[in-house]
């Protein structure tokens, strides 16, 4: 698992394994976001198994799945609903960390000025620079 801070609040990677939920939860996480759809890769485990995981450990588990037909406002606004209601940090996965990097940063618009997501996605090792018209907002 290769965590990427983004922020305090939020941190991402690619896929993770339901075995992975422990260290998650022993590293202070409060929640899971999932943002794969299921049945993308054939090696990668179903979305069920991760959320028995975090709700075994605990966690709140939540999945806002974003695939080929693009990212929408509801995701978007899931995603913030997500980051606002969780009293403590958030990790999110899909299968690269782009999908929720984006989402979270797409969430942010308005709440931070466009150039500061854009700096922290960057630090985290991600490019959302193309996402300035819309973190504009």
């Amino acid at each position: 698992m290769d965590l990427k801070r983004i922020n305090d609040h939020v941190s991402v990677s690619g896929q993770i394994q339901p075995q992975d939920v422990a260290a998650l939860k022993a590293a202070g996480f409060v929640a899971i976001v999932n943002n794969r759809p299921d049945g993308e890769s054939p090696d990668q485990p179903p979305g069920a198994d991760i959320e028995a995981a975090a709700k075994a450990a605990g966690l709140d588990y939540y999945a806002i799945p974003l695939g080929r037909e693009g990212v929408s406002p509801d995701m978007v606004e899931k995603t913030k609903s997500v980051l606002e209601g969780s009293a403590g940090p958030v990790f999110c996965f899909c299968r690269s960390g782009t999908r929720s990097t984006t989402l979270w940063a797409l969430s942010q618009a308005g709440e931070a000025d466009a150039s500061e997501i854009i700096s922290q996605a960057a630090e985290a090792g991600y490019d959302m620079s193309h996402l300035a018209g819309h973190l504009s907002r």
